[in-house]
């Protein structure tokens, strides 16, 4: 059984520099340290939620990624331009100290990821960068969002399924009321956090859905376009069911009952349902639009 080096993934010129060589070595040993302990921090404060708890899958796929785009394309590495890769490295490290002494993790982990970009952009070039352009976004969704993101996406997105819940309560007789966010019903009042406001959903089901149209079509930009705008009404249509779910649970059951493990299981279930829907839509879309472009270009 032979075994390929990750060197031997990426085609060179015998003409060419050397693989690997001082300045390489220096540089990606400082990439190392850079990524290390904020990786440590996003795994034991966002991995371990449930908003972040997609994070190590999509890590490990999106580097499995990687490495199946360096080893199927023969690619010519080519040192990347300087005067675009160290004036990128700069600001992405100055905002990294920046947000690293400040403590803010969701700045500083998207700092470290665009200083590792740079690296690799300096180390590998172009070429290499372009092959694996779907990776590189891929990954970006292990990482957590800033709060004033979660907030500014969220809060919306909370309220119109606070609003939506108690409109369809209310036609159906039940004694039910919300204020912004909260909803009374009976003698419960519940609170729709971001985790049932679809945030969680939309960025795992995106990623998800995003890693399977990679699988399926490859760089059909069609497909990822029609996929990732189809996630988020989807993902934002069954996490209402959810709520709406809830909602009679607790009235029924009580609130001990509603925010046990059926929460939890509604919420799996929803997603589970969301996901398989995305994938029916793919089923359903793109032999249809496969053959409008065979007919366009017979």
């Amino acid at each position: 059984m032979n075994f390929e080096s990750p060197s031997s993934l990426v085609q060179v010129p015998p003409s060419q520099r050397p693989l690997v060589n001082g300045a390489d070595i220096v540089l990606g040993v400082g990439c190392l340290l850079l990524a290390v302990p904020t990786m440590y921090d996003v795994a034991t404060e966002t991995w371990t939620t449930e908003q972040g708890g997609h994070g190590p899958l999509v890590l490990a796929t999106g580097l499995w990624a990687i490495w199946r785009e360096l080893k199927g394309n023969a690619i010519e590495r080519r040192t990347g331009r300087v005067a675009i890769g160290i004036p990128c490295i700069a600001l992405a490290l100055a905002g990294f100290i920046v947000a690293r002494i400040t403590g803010v993790l969701e700045v500083e982990d998207f700092a470290m990821y665009g200083s590792l970009i740079s690296g690799a952009y300096l180390i590998f070039g172009g070429s290499v960068m372009r092959a694996i352009w779907f990776p590189l976004v891929y990954l970006a969704f292990a990482l957590p969002p800033p709060d004033t993101v979660v907030t500014f996406v969220t809060q919306p997105i909370k309220i119109a399924i606070s609003t939506w819940a108690v409109s369809t309560l209310q036609l159906l007789g039940y004694p039910v009321a919300s204020s912004g966010v909260t909803i009374q019903i009976g003698q419960y009042q519940l609170l729709v956090a971001a985790a049932c406001a679809g945030l969680n959903s939309i960025v795992t089901l995106t990623a998800l859905c995003l890693f399977y149209v990679y699988l399926r079509h490859r760089s059909d930009v069609i497909a990822f376009l029609v996929i990732a705008i189809a996630a988020i009404p989807i993902a934002i249509i069954a996490n209402f069911v959810r709520v709406l779910a809830l909602v009679l649970i607790t009235y029924y059951f009580g609130d001990s009952v509603a925010q046990g493990f059926v929460h939890d299981f509604a919420g799996l279930l929803m997603f589970s349902v969301a996901l398989v829907v995305v994938f029916a839509i793919d089923q359903i879309t793109f032999p249809v639009v496969d053959k409008i472009t065979k007919r366009r270009h017979a």
